[in-house]
This record gives structure tokens, sequence and C-alpha cells, in this order.
């Protein structure tokens, strides 16, 4: 009789373990679904569906999409009244079709803008007044376009120093700093449904995390809408710190808006210089012991770089009810813009899935985590 009891209950817990197992998420959108949306950025190949590979692990993984490129103005308006929408048509299509959130990136933007944009004819300086409206133009054409699909829009990004002072930009060398007011006001007008959100990187440094919340306030205060923060999230193995990162989360989310993770990415390699962002233009010749690791991450190197990506998630996930979206900024290590910066050449491997397409060990880290907390 016990033996029959004993063999009855091992193929109760088998069959438990089986149900349970079945019915356990084993991809990160299904895991993270009650706490926030998981996305990523797509290339242009990607988008277009060229590479079938990463396409699987888009599809599979994520439910939340942002263009890397295509919708910046330099590619979306390359010639003033002269818009190129076929890859951004695309991306929105290919989101619609896979069931996900579209973010829009970017609106306005000092980098990757063309020319055209700050000149007249004659190749001055172009005014206030002339500027404004040449905004005005592009954010209602390009929003209105997508209105009702996209569902939130990076407007302005990174138009804050570390320090908190403006960034002198041709948009606030002409304008000032109310180029910002003025660009949430266009895009709201335009679709009034979607979310609109200002987009940073080093969002974690005190100033600029104080100057943030300022501009926030300042929104408000007229009337403007502003539903969220992008903390970028361009980060290393030892900056900034968990309690840096929270303190800007907490920051953000008291000022009254959701908090988004928009371009998450961990570099493994060494910093070339302190305090390096993630400012495109700042690059600087290349140095062999700034890339360590061309074939490959050594074994010790791999496990920090999990360990360091798991601490990350674990406080996104302590903080779900304040963080609404994390997107990395790629799909596999690849794809990551961190190979050629701040240097060309360099090989990273900043992202959860490798260059042959593979999860690393932390993404079935974060799944088991989250399989045990439910």
């Amino acid at each position: 009789m016990k033996t029959k009891l004993f063999l009855f209950g091992a193929y109760l817990l088998l069959f438990t373990q089986a149900c349970v197992t079945s019915k356990s998420p084993e991809v990160l959108k299904d895991a993270l679904k009650d706490k926030f949306l998981i996305g990523t950025a797509l290339n242009i190949g990607q988008i277009w569906e060229k590479d079938s590979l990463a396409d699987k692990v888009i599809k599979r993984q994520f439910d939340a999409i942002v263009a890397e490129n295509c919708m910046k103005s330099m590619y979306l308006q390359p010639k003033e009244g002269e818009f190129f929408f076929d890859d951004a048509d695309r991306f929105v299509e290919f989101g619609e079709q896979n069931n996900m959130f579209v973010t829009g990136h970017c609106l306005i933007w000092h980098s990757q803008a063309p020319d055209w944009f700050f000149t007249d004819d004659e190749g001055k300086e172009v005014s206030k007044e002339a500027l404004i409206e040449r905004m005005k133009d592009h954010i209602t054409t390009v929003v209105s376009r997508y209105k009702g699909r996209i569902k939130g829009w990076d407007v302005v990004n990174e138009a804050i120093l570390d320090d908190g002072s403006w960034r002198d930009s041709k948009f606030y060398k002409i304008i000032g700093e109310d180029f910002i007011p003025v660009a949430f006001e266009f895009a709201h007008a335009a679709d009034p449904g979607a979310e609109l959100y200002y987009n940073d990187y080093d969002e974690w440094h005190t100033g600029k995390c104080e100057a943030i919340v300022r501009l926030v306030n300042s929104l408000k205060e007229k009337g403007l809408r502003i539903d969220g923060v992008g903390m970028q999230g361009h980060l290393g193995m030892d900056y900034p710190s968990l309690d840096e990162y929270r303190a800007a989360i907490d920051a953000y989310s008291s000022a009254g808006v959701k908090v988004l993770v928009t371009e998450l990415d961990v570099s493994a390699l060494p910093s070339s210089r302190q305090n390096t962002g993630a400012n495109i233009a700042d690059t600087e010749a290349y140095r062999q012991e700034m890339n360590p690791y061309a074939n490959g991450l050594p074994d010790s190197v791999s496990f920090a770089w999990n360990r360091r990506m798991g601490d990350l998630f674990t406080l996104f996930i302590d903080n779900s009810d304040k963080i609404a979206r994390v997107t990395l900024w790629g799909v596999t290590d690849g794809d990551s813009w961190k190979n050629d910066f701040p240097m060309p050449g360099r090989t990273d491997y900043p992202l959860l899935f490798d260059r042959q397409y593979k999860a690393k060990p932390v993404v079935k880290e974060i799944i088991n985590k989250l399989r045990i907390k439910n």
C-alpha cells in the first residue's frame, strides 16, 4: 500500500510539474506581460524582414518596437517638402501585423536632422518664426500620417546636457527653450490620442535628472500633454549604480509621468573616457586596448555582464508600477551601434541576444525569476 501511495505521489508530482512547465512563460513578452512592455529597435533590414533569424526573435520575444533610424527627420524629409515614408510605413505595418506597441522615434532632434531645416535659400540661418513653421509642418505631416496607429512619440530627443543646462543646438540657438513646448503642442494637435515623451541619455545624472523634472513640470504648467520620460539606458558595467538609477526612476515617477527605458544596452567594454555618454558626435580614434574582446567575451566577463543585466531587470521588475516599457536598442549584439561607438572597429556585446541569435543566460534567468514570483 505504501509503495502504491509513493508511486501515486511521484506521478502526481511529475504531472504537476509538467502542467506548470507547459503553462509557464518561455519568452520575455509572456513572462513580463503583467509588468511592462518589452521592446526592441528595428533596423531597415529587420523592418523589411530580410533577416529571417532576427525576424523569429523579434516576433517571439517582443511586444513593442521602435525604429532605429528611419523615422528621424533626415530620412523622412531629406529635402524640404519632399517626404519619404516607404520605410516608416513598413515599420508601422510590421507592428500592426504582429500586435505590437509602436513608438515613433523621433520628431525633433538636433542630430540626424537635415541641414535645410536651419538655413534659407541663401544658406543663412533661418529666423525663429521660419524654424517654428518648419517644425510645425514636419511634426504635423508625420504624426497625422500615423494618427491612431503609432501609440507614442519621442517628441524631443536629447535637449539637455549632463549638468542640466540646455544643449546649444540649432533649435535652441534659433528659438530658445520654447522649441520644446511648441513641439509638444504641434504633436498633440496632430494626434490628440497619442502619448508624448521626452527622451534623453545619461538620464540618471543628478543635474540632468533635475532639469528633466523641471521640464516636465513646465510643460504641465503650460497645459501641454507629456506622458512619459524616456530613460535611454545606454549603460556600462560599472555605471550608474543601481541606487543612482533607482533614484532617477523615482524622480520621474514622482513628477507624474510614466517611466520608459527606451534604448537599453549594457556595454561589456571598458570606457574610453570618463562619463561616456551617447552623443553620436563624440567619436574618437581607434585604440586597440579599447577593443579587448574582438574574438568573444571571456567566461568571467560574460558572467559579470549577465549578472549586471540581471540586476538591472530586477530593478525594473521591482519598479514595474512606475515603468511602462523597457526597450532594447537592437535585437542582437551584431546589430548594436555600440560596436562602433565611440570609436569605429570595436566589438561589443551589449544586448540580450548574441550574434548567433541565441538568448544569453540572463534571458532565462529573467523568465525563471518571474515564474517563481508568480
